[in-house]
């Protein structure tokens, strides 16, 4: 009689523990990135009246007779299903879609986590504003090239961080000159060219027809503009040869494509910025019959402050700059596991490795089984409402159920004690 009270109250124990994990499931109905918890019941040792016997003679065989002792936990599940994806329109927001987590650092430990709520730091570091945690991953150089066979870091997001100028390298000329046109006839095309202070300078570049599929070409700058020094040099047959400078001769072929082209640039600062001698492309210059329409292009900006950035799919984090150029400014990390089912929880939405989890793999999202990295959005919490009061009502029947065990033994103990009386 006793062996039932002792089971009933096992029962007892493990569905309070049940409530409890169904009360934190929904406690934390609405909180971000958070994964639900599961529990899983299993018997403890039964106490056998006898043990099997095989059949002999004319007798079969004979089952064992046990009586069980009660339950206990088994286990607690955390459950790694993708949440539902909440919009914010916050840039510094990110979700994961697919499997992985995001990893955060408060200098000396090392946590996962799916809550994505992050923001930028008075350092320029992105973290978790709540938690204080630094988000990891890998800073770009100066040149916007990520190595993601180094170490792990913080990223920084200088907003507001002052670029370098870039001097015009590359000018590429392109567009149609009219085939019909009549020896002499110019065309004009003004571009723009940046000197190593980042300052811009309107050049113009004019084509004049001088034969049959022949055009010479000429730059030469804005009279107002005293910042650039044009100097234009003809053409010598040598010896030694001396290529023209700022001018020369654009040749076609009988179907109206560039074939060859002379002459190279040569621009001169008096206000101080280095001189530059950019290469030239004459490549997508065509001579077809209709309106002459020649345009230029190049390389090179002016300084700029970071104003903005934006996140890839894959991580990567783009920094837009005032004067409309980007450069990559790092990359967010990503850990994959083994069995994401055995992280430990760490509290403040993280999760710490264990020996259960395996060792995390770190690496970019979209590589290596990692999901893809969304921003403007946020994963809610992954608890099912439904299931966790279909769930509450199985434990609290559990629990009566169990506590009539106890009752209904006590009772039949009571009937014993007044066989006596």
């Amino acid at each position: 009689m006793l062996r039932s009270m002792f089971s009933a109250i096992s029962g007892l124990r493990g569905h309070q523990i049940m409530m409890d994990v169904i009360g934190n499931n929904i406690a934390n109905v609405n909180t971000v990135g958070f994964k639900s918890g599961r529990v899983n019941f299993q018997d403890i040792m039964s106490q056998t009246l006898h043990g099997a016997t095989a059949s002999q003679g004319g007798l079969g065989s004979i089952n064992p007779a046990q009586i069980g002792l009660g339950m206990s936990v088994a286990g607690i599940d955390v459950l790694q299903t993708q949440g539902n994806l909440q919009a914010t329109g916050k840039t510094t927001d990110m979700a994961l879609q697919g499997d992985g987590f995001f990893v955060e650092s408060d200098g000396t430990n090392t946590y996962y986590t799916r809550d994505g709520a992050f923001d930028i730091a008075l350092d320029g570091s992105l973290g978790n504003p709540a938690s204080g945690m630094k988000v990891q991953g890998w800073q770009a150089d100066a040149t916007g090239n990520v190595d993601i066979t180094q170490a792990i870091g913080n990223i920084v997001i200088p907003i507001g961080q002052r670029t370098t100028a870039q001097a015009t390298t590359t000018v590429n000329l392109s567009g149609n000159l009219d085939a019909g046109a009549a020896n002499g006839d110019s065309v004009p095309t003004t571009m723009t060219v940046f000197d190593s202070l980042g300052i811009a300078h309107s050049v113009k570049v004019t084509f004049t027809k001088t034969a049959a599929n022949t055009w010479d070409w000429a730059v030469t700058k804005d009279a107002a503009d005293t910042g650039i020094a044009i100097a234009q040099t003809a053409y010598s047959a040598g010896p030694p040869v001396v290529p023209a400078v700022n001018n020369g001769t654009l040749t076609f072929s009988t179907s109206g494509i560039e074939t060859a082209s002379t002459g190279s640039l040569s621009f001169t600062f008096p206000d101080g910025a280095t001189a530059t001698t950019p290469a030239i492309d004459f490549g997508p210059m065509s001579q077809f019959s209709g309106t002459s329409q020649p345009s230029g292009r190049t390389d090179g900006f002016t300084s700029g402050t970071l104003t903005t950035f934006a996140v890839g799919s894959t991580g990567e984090i783009s920094g837009v700059y005032s004067n409309g150029s980007t450069q990559v400014l790092g990359q967010i990390a990503l850990a994959g596991f083994l069995n994401s089912a055995g992280l430990l929880r760490s509290g403040a939405n993280n999760f710490s490795s264990t020996s259960a989890s395996g060792a995390a793999n770190i690496g970019r999202a979209g590589s290596g089984g990692r999901g893809t990295v969304t921003t403007g959005v946020l994963e809610m919490s992954n608890v099912d409402l439904a299931t966790q009061f279909t769930s509450m009502i199985t434990a609290e029947r559990g629990f009566q159920a169990n506590g009539r065990v106890i009752t209904t033994s006590d009772e039949m103990l009571q009937e014993l004690v007044n066989l006596k009386r």
